[in-house]
């Protein structure tokens, strides 16, 4: 009889319905299969890595974050995590200081707040957006080397590295686009981007079911750019093949140099 009811109690629990995942639960599972694809990858983490994540208040920052700290609660590859916030104060771009704050106390991660400015009619020669981005670069190199990180982590997603090469093929004459890691030269840090991996469009799902709050004020120059342009791009191309994200990106590291025209000398 003790044999009988085993089997019976064996075939019940087998028949029982798997534990069903909410719909947060399923993207946060395939953010971090997509996040821990790319960190082994393209080696993104390594023991002893101090990392400063650029904490802009958008939903790919927060999503990075939030992988990240957990990721640190991991033994190996051992990492430490910090996250900066730099607001310019004479762009009317704001995020939501304090939700920022509570965000990063929520996940026992120290948080930054550096405030800068740029002179757009000292550098005619150059666009807000790269003044803007130089600067916010220049204050995150000068936090991490006070904090002592040798990462910066910024949150760009697949979209971002696709819409930049589809800008530097038809604008500069160049296949290229952003690396997932890159060594920077005249500091001795090395940024990554965790979520190269990652389509925009589930990071967008995920924030939406965290509820992840909007921007207070977005940046007035987002649209004056070619990445609009690019973007919208990008989703006709989407429309024309599902795929097309995934075949781009394939695409990156698969040069056929015997079909492409010969590099040739410019002439003067």
């Amino acid at each position: 009889m003790g044999n009988k009811c085993r089997q019976f109690t064996n075939f019940a629990t087998k028949l029982r319905p798997m534990a069903k995942y909410t719909p947060e639960q399923k993207m946060h599972k395939l953010l971090q299969s997509r996040f821990s694809k790319a960190t082994k990858e393209y080696s993104l983490l390594n023991d002893g890595d101090k990392i400063l994540v650029a904490l802009s208040g958008g939903k790919d920052s927060l999503t990075l974050l939030q992988l990240l700290a957990e990721r640190s609660r991991i033994h190996k590859p051992a990492i430490s995590i910090i996250a900066a916030h730099v607001s310019m104060v004479n762009i009317p771009y704001k995020s939501d200081i304090e939700f920022l704050q509570r965000f990063c106390e929520g996940l026992q991660v120290p948080f930054h707040h550096i405030e800068s400015s740029f002179a757009a009619e000292t550098d005619t020669k150059r666009s807000p957006c790269f003044l803007c981005s130089w600067n916010r670069r220049k204050a995150l190199f000068e936090l991490a080397q006070r904090e002592g990180c040798n990462k910066i982590a910024l949150g760009h997603n697949m979209d971002d590295f696709i819409e930049t090469l589809l800008m530097n093929i038809t604008f500069q004459g160049a296949f290229s686009a952003m690396a997932p890691a890159m060594k920077m030269d005249k500091f001795p840090i090395t940024i990554i981007r965790p979520l190269c991996l990652t389509k925009e469009s589930d990071v967008e799902e995920y924030a939406a079911l965290r509820a992840f709050p909007p921007q207070v004020k977005n940046c007035p120059y987002e649209n004056d750019s070619n990445r609009k342009a690019m973007k919208d791009m990008l989703a006709q191309l989407t429309r024309l093949n599902p795929e097309a994200h995934y075949n781009i990106w394939g695409a990156m590291s698969n040069i056929q140099q015997e079909l492409l025209p010969p590099k040739t000398e410019k002439k003067q």
